[in-house]
């Protein structure tokens, strides 16, 4: 899921089926960004409903935003943020959730890529709008029930900060996890240029899940849980899905059975 910054400057150079998605804030697409960019501000579409209806909504709304940004089955996307982080973590894994597997994160993000001395412009561009067909993938994605219904045999990786993981720092009605669950903070996938580290000491954070578990990922809002899934994903771990409503749901559920 990961794409260097050299891959994609020769791609710029000589791919008319291309789509960047700048991720970030328009505050900052506006002070520089990847020629030929277009923004798309991806906290503006946070969801926190995995119910049944609220699927089906955030399926068509997801649908209809990434075709008026112009993706379509046949173009290449690449989505970047500052770094490798969440806000691109998050555009992949929706992509991927709707079965666009041609879709990639800009490894170390703009960060890196101006750090190549690598073109940037300032202008803003528009998007080219296009039809994009839902096939969404069920096998990357997990609600409130999934989850609820399986605590006995997934892997559960909370990737929110040690102080959300204990209660200390609540975001929601209730403080805690979600029972079992593991806590590896995301920003640990990163290495200290804002690329994703390598596989090895990825490893030292993950290599205690079993190859053949599967994984659920969560946060607070499924932006940094997203950042995890790529990580596993990169390490070689095949069963990974994102928990959607992540803690900002079910912690503000209380049917919903939770531990400090």
């Amino acid at each position: 899921m990961l794409i260097a910054v050299d891959h994609l400057g020769d791609l710029l150079a000589g791919s008319d089926d291309l789509v960047v998605v700048d991720a970030r804030p328009f505050s900052e697409y506006a002070k520089g960004h990847i020629p030929g960019a277009v923004n798309l501000d991806l906290f503006a579409f946070h969801w926190n409903d995995t119910s049944a209806r609220g699927m089906a909504e955030f399926d068509r709304q997801a649908a209809r935003l990434l075709g008026f940004t112009g993706v379509t089955r046949d173009r290449t996307v690449v989505v970047y943020d500052g770094q490798s982080g969440m806000l691109a973590a998050r555009g992949v894994w929706m992509l991927r959730y709707m079965s666009h597997d041609n879709s990639y994160m800009l490894d170390g993000g703009f960060g890196t890529w101006q750090g190549e001395s690598r073109p940037v412009e300032m202008k803003t561009n528009a998007p080219k709008p296009a039809e994009f067909e839902p096939r969404p993938d069920p096998s990357v994605l997990a609600g409130y029930e999934y989850v609820a219904g399986n605590l006995d045999r997934l892997i559960l990786v909370d990737a929110r900060s040690p102080e959300e993981y204990d209660g200390t720092v609540s975001r929601a009605a209730r403080a805690g996890h979600i029972p079992g669950a593991t806590n590896i903070d995301w920003s640990g996938n990163l290495a200290g240029d804002g690329r994703l580290k390598d596989g090895s000491r990825l490893a030292e954070m993950y290599g205690d899940i079993p190859r053949d578990s599967e994984i659920v990922t969560y946060c607070q809002g499924a932006y940094r849980a997203a950042n995890s899934f790529v990580a596993l994903k990169a390490m070689g771990f095949e069963n990974v899905r994102v928990y959607l409503g992540s803690w900002g749901e079910w912690g503000n559920m209380p049917g919903l059975p939770s531990e400090v």
